[in-house]
């Protein structure tokens, strides 16, 4: 008997499901499926219908629809998005119905009215990527669409999708401008975010305390190379929030959460902690840990071999050993550093002005306190960026100093190599800084600080494609970083700097869209569409550049960026120059 023939043809999949659902559920069942109901009823299901797309089934929180044309589909998923965003301006936040959505093109099995196959999976599988309220596309839906609709469009890069043999690109579509950021996927291996622990100490003034252990944690937890950790400028994104734990999850892209709270009172500290696994909002693990202040750091590794242990039960303990440190004997120091911290993340003059002398505070207790040589080169690294150095030439002398001691203290400390080798390169000029970065990856891949800055030396040293990498893997760990837009102007500048014009002026209008001051964005969308022969492009970048720093011209491009090579260099002062900035 003859094999029967299987249905197959090529179609637009559009995915989508409810985010939060369980959650909205767990709040108020019948008025979230009585709000589910009316919205697919008065909005959804007429939206799919009038672009001509046929719903093959619908779940609790999602639904599947097929398309004969891509067009059709991404117009229905942004008219759809766009109701819903109105819909939602009138309901509490924390009551609102979001979709995520994700569209694919490729060649489908029917079956008794359903369909299967690769082109469903990716679908499906590239919903997953877009965050609440936001639509993303693959590849070959971009494609289909690209040039016959008007929206705005970022390319996210290739993606391991889960069960797809191979990397997809994918694209995220922002609605009317926003911000819309895909939600990254699961590493390969167990993945953990710290959130801001709670001050329970009654007293606002030791905030900085009940910070500086969460970040002191995350240093420990990192060094575990089996674990994938997100960045502290990530999660302090969500300090003084109330939060989604599975939320977070999703939007960070890591399977566990850890929560707690800090008690600092009469020479005494309590830090609690509670492990979740944001997949589920199952709770792993629970626990309180109590001493004297002089054990403070006794404290952090015992709460951070917990929070392992909880994680890995069989984890060899050797390897949390290799983990621990004591940074130093002297408790007014390290509170020094604390308190230096948390003015430097203020990314003001002013704070880092604070910092700069608390740290040296700290130096001037304990001589051999590597972290706070490290600290205090990463605020003069702070000053040269953001142009707060008072003494250029003294400052200078100053943070290589300082940097090369921190390197003999702590040779084998990824946070000193890193902010040594950064401002021996970045403020110094001098390459062997780069070895030094490579050596604080290669000791602890989950330093974000390490990617970032290792992004930009690479591009210093010609190395464009590794800095891209280097950008990526800072924007996997930190994904919600308040410097985001300096990564996105990084890759940018490499892309540039390997003659892809294209790419280079689609990534610096990225980080505009983060933020629109961005100098190094600013020049690379002037110059590589100068290059490219869009001219009008480069006219508005350049106009925008001078109304951002009015001095700026040509002959003084070495100030803002160190390169090793002449001709990259010369590549960037010629882009500039066509655009029209002046010598």
């Amino acid at each position: 008997m003859a094999k029967a023939r299987v249905e197959r043809r090529l179609a637009a999949i559009l995915a989508a499901d409810v985010a939060g659902y369980s959650r909205l559920m767990g709040a108020d069942e019948e008025g979230t499926l009585a709000a589910l109901k009316a919205c697919r009823r008065k909005l959804i299901d007429p939206k799919i219908a009038e672009h001509r797309g046929r719903i093959v089934k619908t779940t609790g929180d999602g639904a599947l629809v097929e398309f004969a044309s891509a067009v059709d589909a991404v117009r229905c998923a942004m008219e759809i998005q766009r109701a819903m965003a109105e819909r939602n301006s009138a309901v509490p936040e924390d009551r609102r119905i979001e979709f995520r959505i994700g569209i694919n093109v490729g060649d489908i099995i029917i079956d008794e009215g359903d369909i299967y196959g690769d082109g469903v999976n990716i679908a499906a599988r590239v919903e997953t990527l877009a965050s609440p309220g936001a639509t993303c596309l693959s590849d070959s839906a971009y494609q289909q669409i690209k040039g016959k609709l008007a929206l705005d469009v970022s390319d996210i890069g290739e993606q391991q999708l889960k069960n797809i043999a191979h990397p997809v690109r994918v694209y995220s579509v922002r609605l009317d401008g926003a911000s819309a950021r895909p939600a990254p996927s699961l590493p390969d291996k167990p993945s953990i975010a710290v959130m801001p622990f709670q001050n329970m100490s009654g007293d606002p003034e030791q905030e900085y305390f009940a910070d500086g252990m969460v970040e002191d944690i995350i240093t420990g937890l990192s060094r575990i190379k089996w674990l994938f950790v997100i960045a502290r400028n990530s999660t302090f994104v969500y300090k003084g929030r109330a939060v989604d734990v599975k939320q977070v999850g999703r939007e960070l892209g890591v399977r566990y959460v850890l929560e707690g709270g800090v008690r600092k009172a009469a020479g005494r500290v309590r830090i609690t902690g509670q492990l979740i696994d944001a997949t589920t909002g199952g709770h792993l693990w629970a626990d309180r840990f109590d001493g004297r202040l002089e054990d403070i750091f006794d404290l952090q590794d015992r709460v951070t071999t917990s929070v392992v242990g909880a994680i890995a039960p069989k984890l060899e303990q050797a390897e949390i050993a290799r983990a621990k440190r004591r940074p130093t004997d002297s408790l007014d120091a390290y509170d020094y550093v604390l308190l230096g911290r948390a003015n430097f993340y203020k990314y003001t003059r002013e704070g880092n002005n604070e910092a700069l002398r608390l740290f040296h505070k700290a130096i001037d207790l304990d001589p051999e306190f590597a972290l706070a040589y490290a600290m205090t080169v990463w605020c003069y690294s702070q000053r040269q960026t953001y142009g707060w150095m008072v003494d250029r030439v003294q400052e200078r002398v100053q943070a290589i100093k300082l940097a090369r001691r921190a390197i003999d203290l702590a040779p084998d400390d990824p946070i000193a190599l890193t902010s040594a080798g950064w401002g021996l390169a970045r403020i110094g000029q001098d390459w062997g800084g780069v070895a030094f970065i490579d050596r604080a990856l290669a000791l602890n891949p989950n330093l974000a600080a390490a990617s970032f800055v290792s992004g930009w030396v690479k591009i210093y040293i010609g190395e464009s494609d590794v800095a891209i990498e280097h950008f990526e893997r800072f924007i996997r760990l930190s994904p919600l970083d308040p410097i985001m837009f300096m990564a996105f102007a990084g890759i940018a500048c490499a892309h540039f700097l390997a003659g892809r014009n294209d790419d280079a002026s689609s990534w610096a209008e990225q980080a505009l869209r983060e933020n629109p001051d961005c100098h190094p964005a600013l020049r690379i969308a002037a110059a590589s569409n100068a290059l490219a022969g869009r001219t009008n492009e480069a006219h508005k970048a350049v106009l925008r550049l001078h109304e951002v720093d009015s001095a700026f011209h040509v002959s003084i491009l070495k100030e803002y960026i160190q390169f090793r090579r002449p001709e990259d260099l010369a590549r960037y002062k010629d882009g500039l120059q066509r655009a029209g900035v002046p010598e």
